[in-house]
């Protein structure tokens, strides 16, 4: 049995720790609170952006426009959104292992447009090409940084160096539920659109010409889901780290408890050994 003062000194090393995973907590629950509005606000907006697009194309019959067909490169680009900070406790890997656990997506037919720290740590382990960093911009997302992002992804879809391009991010749908999302932004595609027969019937037209107005509509549509998926890792990253830290307090109280049982008893046990010494030595004197 470990002796009393080894004991005290992991108490004591037990409960900073507490008091520091207890802090993070309070942290990470204020900041949720204001990421969790600004996401549940976005969302709806978001989500009819995606729904437009989608049935929009869908009833603009065939179309010959660079965003709406696979570039010649097998390549395939992946924007993924991490977090530049840990103590979150899945949160990061999950999101990495929509990649690395995809054989379509192995390190040697994808380039990443990486979007905070861990994951290119992570990514970088794993051989992935790290084309562009934008780690900073998870700090405190903003609609002109997703534009940034937009703005370099499409370049370079344009010039050929890839021929679709994907968003792995952490979909925020409450407090405790996040789930890592993997989802295809180019070429649009309107295939699994389903569309009514009055729907069908209506034939989408373009002022000025389609190609003129798809040049504007796709890249908001693209800067429009990226930031979108920015808000809402932000809201599941501190979700995240808000659940981590409530279970490493807890494993903290549990931990004390069970030390606070092994202190006492090995007090009682020194206790119950003074007493038979000073008694056997009492009897040797008498």
């Amino acid at each position: 049995m470990a002796s009393m003062r080894d004991i005290q000194r992991r108490k004591s090393s037990i409960q900073s720790t507490g008091q520091i995973t207890k802090a993070m907590k309070l942290v990470a629950t204020v900041r949720l609170q204001k990421a969790r509005g600004n996401a549940e606000n976005s969302k709806p907006y978001f989500e009819q952006m995606y729904k437009s697009v989608k049935s929009m194309l869908a009833r603009s019959g065939n179309i010959n426009h660079r965003y709406l067909k696979a570039g010649e490169s097998s390549k395939k680009a992946v924007i993924v959104i991490t977090s530049n900070r840990g103590l979150a406790g899945g949160y990061n890997s999950n999101v990495v292992k929509l990649l690395t656990n995809n054989e379509e997506f192995g390190s040697d037919n994808v380039v990443v447009y990486n979007i905070g720290k861990k994951g290119k740590e992570l990514l970088g382990r794993k051989n992935y090409d790290i084309r562009e960093d934008f780690s900073d911009v998870i700090n405190e997302p903003i609609y002109r940084d997703a534009m940034d992002v937009s703005e370099k992804v499409l370049e370079d879809f344009s010039n050929g160096e890839f021929g679709e391009l994907y968003i792995a991010y952490t979909m925020f749908k409450n407090t405790v539920s996040h789930v890592p999302t993997l989802i295809k932004l180019l070429p649009v595609s309107a295939e699994d659109e389903e569309l009514d027969e009055n729907e069908k019937l209506t034939i989408m037209n373009y002022e000025p010409e389609a190609e003129e107005a798809l040049d504007i509509i796709i890249p908001k549509y693209v800067s429009s889901l990226i930031y979108g998926a920015l808000i809402e890792a932000v809201a599941s990253e501190n979700g995240a780290r808000m659940q981590a830290m409530d279970s490493a307090t807890s494993n903290a109280e549990d931990m004390l408890a069970d030390l606070s049982l092994m202190y006492n008893r090995a007090r009682q046990g020194s206790i119950t050994q003074e007493l038979t010494e000073i008694i056997a030595g009492a009897e040797a004197i008498s």
